[in-house]
């Protein structure tokens, strides 16, 4: 099966490395040159677990090809994958010039039959839109060459998306072609052996799956900070509420976790575009527009937090950042809480010291950006224990691995002041109130080591 991939970001590239390495030849396209020349030397534009490997091997072996030339990948090729970004538009509806401009390139240069899949998160309706650039094109060339347009979304976990494209929950096709069905499930055969897991449906419901799904995990999330946030003033600690009812099978342990927001390219981006969508159908979705209210907010808490403890001028202290990234397992600053937090306290005067695994490159190129010209505020350290030196606090805001098991007693001899601002609730209050240390978590504020053993609290 030969297949061509437009767009050689994190959906593209992870869906054309993957559907190589079970055996189909594969071009993937990009308008970057130096992206395409970095690719073909083994470089990697994002950290994706397991990647770099699927990448370099198929490339040598001939299965994994990059060009920037739609022209030369539409040579034998009937099947492709549009995988291109969907920014948000200043109204939060999905940008769709990039989708639209690939259906009008592939409108260009086909012969014969093929298949426009649509991969990009796209709002219900583009499917049409698609076809109707491709039919544009095809006119144009005074030719009449038969196509169909499939939805196929993603449901890729950044940090875990080679696992989750190889060994998939589901596989969404949305056709209304039985010949595009047919090739859409020999391509994704062999991700289907032990049982199959392909749905069929309609292109529009596809579409709207997608968008569901992100939206569903990000009211989880939104939801248990609101209770977060109930909790705090009560004197209940989350933490416990999260392990009572994720202990009951109907709602289970998944995106229950209180923290400091959720972020990346895609939940904010989504939520953003249905409400858009829904408005736009004459429905004002109330619910959504919480979501996504609450999730502005909570990336405030621990800002919030600490300007309460320490007072709106901040120009008097450092504070050790523990993890910039979105989430664990990438290097995406996109929708960051940490960049939220970070902004500001530098401008309420604070100096910043931070530190990420494996996000450090990208932070180079982010927070001139936020901060503007006080860049000179931030300083970008070699390990974590660095990142704490003379520091007035610590801030986690990434649940790393490498962060969950700090020494305290290095910590106590490193910064200036032992005061920890948790804010995903990685650590356990007790334990770091018993080297001495001031716990401020979320949704666990009124926590005192004997809170739970007094009858009276």
């Amino acid at each position: 099966m030969n297949i061509t991939i437009i767009g050689t970001g994190y959906v593209g590239l992870v869906t054309g490395a993957c559907f190589s390495e079970m055996g189909s030849q594969v071009t993937c396209v990009d308008v970057d040159e130096q992206k395409i020349e970095n690719l073909r030397k083994g470089i990697i534009p994002i950290y994706e677990p397991g990647l770099d490997k699927l990448v370099v091997q198929n490339y040598q072996e001939g299965l994994l090809k990059f060009t920037t030339s739609i022209k030369d990948a539409c040579q034998d090729c009937s099947v492709f994958f549009i995988a291109v970004g969907t920014p948000p538009d200043e109204d939060g509806s999905a940008d769709l010039q990039y989708v639209l401009k690939a259906a009008r390139e592939i409108g260009c240069n086909i012969n014969d039959y093929a298949i426009i899949v649509n991969k990009s998160t796209v709002p219900v309706g583009t499917a049409d839109c698609v076809k109707n650039a491709i039919n544009e094109e095809l006119y144009k060339r005074e030719v009449n060459i038969e196509f169909d347009v499939v939805s196929n979304p993603e449901f890729l976990k950044e940090g875990a998306a080679v696992e989750d494209f190889l060994k998939p929950d589901r596989v969404i096709i949305g056709a209304d072609s039985p010949k595009a069905v047919k090739i859409m499930q020999r391509i994704y055969a062999p991700f289907s052996r032990n049982r199959d897991k392909i749905i069929l449906m309609n292109v529009r419901d596809a579409e709207m799956t997608k968008y569901t799904a992100n939206a569903m995990l990000a009211t989880k999330i939104s939801f248990m900070n609101e209770i977060a946030n109930i909790c705090e003033r009560l004197g209940v600690d989350v933490e416990n509420v999260r392990k009572g009812i994720g202990s009951d099978s109907r709602i289970g342990y998944s995106f229950i976790y209180p923290g400091c927001g959720y972020g990346g390219s895609c939940f904010p981006k989504d939520v953003k575009a249905l409400i858009h969508t829904s408005r736009n159908s004459g429905f004002e979705p109330k619910l959504l527009i919480s979501v996504e209210q609450r999730n502005i907010m909570q990336k405030k808490v621990m800002s919030d937090k600490i300007k309460k403890r320490f007072g709106d001028d901040l120009s008097h202290y450092t504070f050790g950042v523990l993890g910039l990234s979105f989430k664990p397992g990438t290097d995406d600053l996109r929708e960051a809480p940490s960049i939220m937090l970070i902004n500001e306290l530098i401008n309420s005067g604070a100096t910043i010291r931070a530190y990420d695994p494996v996000a450090m490159k990208q932070a180079q190129k982010e927070f001139p950006i936020v901060i503007s010209n006080k860049n000179n505020k931030i300083e970008l350290c070699e390990d974590k224990y660095d990142a704490l030196n003379q520091c007035d606090a610590l801030v986690l805001m990434t649940e790393w691995k490498a962060f969950r098991q700090l020494n305290f007693k290095i910590l106590s001899k490193v910064m200036k002041q032992k005061i920890i601002f948790d804010g995903r609730n990685l650590y356990d209050p007790e334990e770091v109130m018993e080297y001495g240390f001031e716990y401020h978590g979320v949704g666990r504020e009124q926590i005192k080591s004997y809170d739970r053993f007094n009858p009276n609290i």
